[in-house]
């Protein structure tokens, strides 16, 4: 009668063996994962660390699109960085696959059911995964995936303990990164909008003011100031008034190219930095601005909020301008005489 293999001592020490040099590479992906201290590092190093330690063909990460981490990533790093290691799901589709449980699945049939968590150009390649949900402060957010190009890899049945253990790991490694990257967000973000701080525009108009210097090309940069924000917050509240500067700094955005700089100042102060801008083109730019906030008024449940700013615009073209300070000086000064007039003693009968 043929010994069954548990029974065979030769069979038991392999095993042994096997799960020991598991364990060590657990080990060895830990250490890395204490080492990180940013998305670019996690997503570049440590993911290509577990794919070589385990000799995974694929790995990557799976996040809710709507998580806090995701829009940090999103405002912190060039998305490019992550092409081929996370794909983003949508709440309702990944507590359908994953549940709230953090215990890890494996799958190797019916993947199509998993088609939002599969990179694309790997869907037609991975035959069997593994998914390791993450959290972040008790809330699932995501998963660590990992995809072999064979259905026996990741067989449903196969012990999942330490891929668990790893998915924990992970988990603290986000939590520990994000912490960081918040710190680094908020030195040049403003909290409330997501724009660039005070602090960023002096070293943002040193920048471009030298560089328009270097290359004799024209700099521009307008001041606004929210019309009667006081009044917003009187009548219908700061939650509403925050909600107005939210507003705003979205329009200047949207309304912007990517090579200008758009900062909140200070309270209901803004700033647009325009890099090879007229002081005509920009004042045009702040009349669209304009004409849109007029158009699209911020509403808060049934209310409607009309909203509406003053501003300045100044260019390095402008007489008198030897100096980023002279540039935002002279630009404050036409927005406050633009405030001056909009008073009604002031203006012209």
């Amino acid at each position: 009668m043929k010994a069954s293999p548990t029974n065979d001592p030769r069979w038991l020490i392999r095993r042994v063996k096997e799960n020991e040099e598991i364990a060590k590479k657990f080990f060895l992906v830990e250490r890395q994962i204490l080492s990180v201290l940013n998305f670019q590092d996690l997503f570049k190093v440590l993911l290509s660390a577990i794919q070589k330690t385990f000799q995974v063909p694929y790995v990557w990460l799976s996040m809710i699109d709507t998580s806090d981490v995701y829009r940090l990533v999103q405002s912190l790093t060039d998305m490019d960085v992550f092409h081929q290691r996370l794909t983003l799901v949508k709440k309702s589709a990944f507590e359908s696959l994953i549940g709230s449980s953090m215990t890890p699945i494996l799958i190797n049939s019916d993947l199509d059911r998993f088609r939002d968590v599969i990179p694309v150009d790997a869907f037609d390649a991975i035959q069997s995964m593994a998914l390791a949900p993450l959290s972040l402060d008790g809330e699932i957010i995501g998963s660590l995936n990992q995809g072999d190009k064979t259905k026996a890899r990741f067989e449903p049945g196969i012990d999942t303990g330490l891929l668990e253990q790893l998915g924990i790991k992970l988990s603290l490694c986000l939590s520990n990164v994000t912490a960081h990257e918040k710190l680094r967000y908020l030195a040049y973000r403003d909290v409330l909008t997501g724009l660039l701080n005070r602090r960023v525009v002096k070293n943002i108009l040193e920048r471009e003011f030298a560089r328009s210097r270097r290359y004799q090309s024209p700099l521009s940069i307008a001041f606004l100031d929210l019309n009667d924000f006081k009044g917003i917050n009187d009548t219908y509240g700061h939650e509403v008034g925050d909600l107005v500067l939210m507003r705003i700094g979205d329009i200047l955005t949207q309304l912007s190219r990517e090579s200008d700089a758009v900062a909140r100042y200070a309270g209901d102060e803004f700033v647009v930095i325009l890099p090879e801008t007229s002081k005509l083109n920009a004042e045009a730019l702040m009349k669209r601005v304009s004409f849109y906030v007029s158009e699209h008024p911020a509403t808060h449940g049934s209310q409607t909020i009309p909203i509406s700013f003053s501003y300045g615009c100044a260019a390095t073209t402008d007489q008198g301008v030897k100096d980023p300070t002279d540039l935002l000086r002279k630009a404050d000064k036409r927005l406050y005489r633009a405030k001056h007039l909009r008073k009604p003693e002031n203006k012209k009968p």
